[in-house]
């Protein structure tokens, strides 16, 4: 949303009609910025472990900051996180890791193994896109991403992607 509102016109430079800078612009409303109701489901009837709203710096440093603040490892399979195709193709445009840019709106909840599918379940039959992306290993192991079978370290963003928009 924040790429399709403060670069309109160098999208439509660029040749993007308004089907896809609408629905980007609308992404701060649908799917929202909110994770209220997702929060407030999923602690109501779930053993959670730990919530973290990974705005700035995006998924990336979120899963990062909620590792360190476990004191644990993650590996995150790349495969199983969405991204929004307007995302994508606006993080492409510019050269951006959709990873490390703003994701407001994305909630990261750790809970124990064996309730992940019925959350899932819960926050979809409300209506609510959700998806399992990884799990919690030993601190030694590090903070990881596997892709297609290659495991490499989950990448940093000391410096939100967003912002190199505003730097150019």
């Amino acid at each position: 949303a924040l790429i399709a509102r403060e670069k309109e016109a160098d999208l439509r430079d660029r040749g993007y009609g308004d089907d896809i800078v609408a629905r980007a612009q609308a992404y701060l409303y649908d799917p929202g910025i909110s994770v209220y109701r997702e929060a407030r489901l999923a602690r109501a009837k779930f053993d959670i472990h730990a919530m973290h709203d990974p705005t700035e710096g995006g998924l990336a440093m979120g899963l990062h900051e909620l590792a360190e603040a476990a004191g644990v490892g993650l590996l995150v399979d790349a495969q199983r996180i969405e991204i929004l195709p307007e995302c994508r193709t606006l993080c492409e445009e510019f050269g951006l890791d959709p990873l490390g840019t703003i994701a407001s709106g994305s909630l990261l909840i750790t809970l124990p193994a064996e309730e992940a599918d019925l959350l899932i379940e819960a926050l979809v039959a409300e209506n609510i896109p959700a998806s399992f992306i990884g799990r919690v290993q030993s601190r030694e192991m590090g903070t990881m991403l596997m892709n297609r079978g290659e495991v490499t370290a989950l990448p940093t963003f000391p410096r939100d992607e967003i912002t190199k928009l505003f730097a150019q």
